[in-house]
């Protein structure tokens, strides 16, 4: 059998049909790739309506904000984008303007941020919906070398040490967290089940393919302690690092 957690989810689909012709069972890991036997991933476009929610919260629901989303070729992106689309279209946020990072990297989300800062003034800047933490930190980045002293709420996305260590000191809003152990356990038991020619129970279907999606949770200055903290993913130590704690201790995280 064969499991893939392809970037470029289009792509992949070649590789599934040639394993599938050699009668290859093939399991897409977090990523989707159309024809695969079996998903897993974290609701994506959940990810994108909590990071949109989030943002309209922040905001007060009010002013102009940026849009930086990932990579047109990873079909995680598209989902997240859409996702977020959906609250923020009904809010009454303004976007300024949106960006499709073509590889997610934050030199690009600091250079496109920065480069819209030549037409927007800083302070005007209400929020910024960033896709990822990478992006985040260029944003970040952005908007300090602008000189914004008291930044406006910034998302993100995979709980990064970097983007924690910002959240507990005000230079981030929030995070997407998704526990990795729940969805690689369940990769590792589909894979087991498989080769032993067991039946694969609890799916669901997205885009008809059996999946397992699981739930993604933010993670806010406020809850830093009773997720990242409580599941282990982080250690406290590894975000109150000298820098750091004073926020920490601020933030309740010890």
């Amino acid at each position: 059998m064969l499991v893939l957690d392809p970037v470029d989810g289009k792509a992949a689909a070649g590789v599934v049909k040639s394993a599938q012709s050699s009668d290859v069972p093939v399991v897409a890991y977090d990523r989707f790739v159309e024809g695969a036997d079996y998903y897993l991933s974290f609701d994506n476009e959940t990810v994108g309506k909590k990071q949109g929610e989030a943002l309209v919260e922040a905001t007060g629901d009010k002013g102009e904000i940026l849009m930086l989303n990932g990579a047109p070729t990873d079909p995680n992106a598209a989902q997240f984008k859409k996702g977020a689309h959906s609250v923020l279209d009904e809010s009454n946020l303004k976007i300024a303007a949106e960006y499709d990072n073509p590889d997610w990297t934050p030199e690009n989300a600091q250079k496109f941020t920065s480069s819209q800062l030549n037409k927007i003034d800083p302070e005007d800047v209400a929020g910024v919906y960033a896709a990822n933490d990478g992006q985040a930190g260029g944003v970040y980045a952005a908007l300090r070398a602008a000189g914004v002293k008291e930044m406006p709420p910034i998302t993100g996305q995979d709980a990064e040490l970097a983007a924690i260590q910002r959240i507990v000191s005000d230079q981030q809003y929030m995070t997407i967290y998704k526990p990795i152990k729940v969805e690689a356990d369940k990769a590792a038991e589909t894979a087991v089940a498989i080769v032993n020619g067991d039946d694969v129970t609890g799916t669901t279907d997205f885009q008809g393919v059996k999946s397992f999606i699981f739930d993604p949770v933010v993670v806010t200055k406020d809850n830093v302690k009773d997720t990242v903290v409580a599941d282990g993913f982080y250690k406290a130590d590894q975000i109150c690092t000298a820098d750091y704690a004073d926020a920490c201790a601020d933030a309740g995280v010890s």
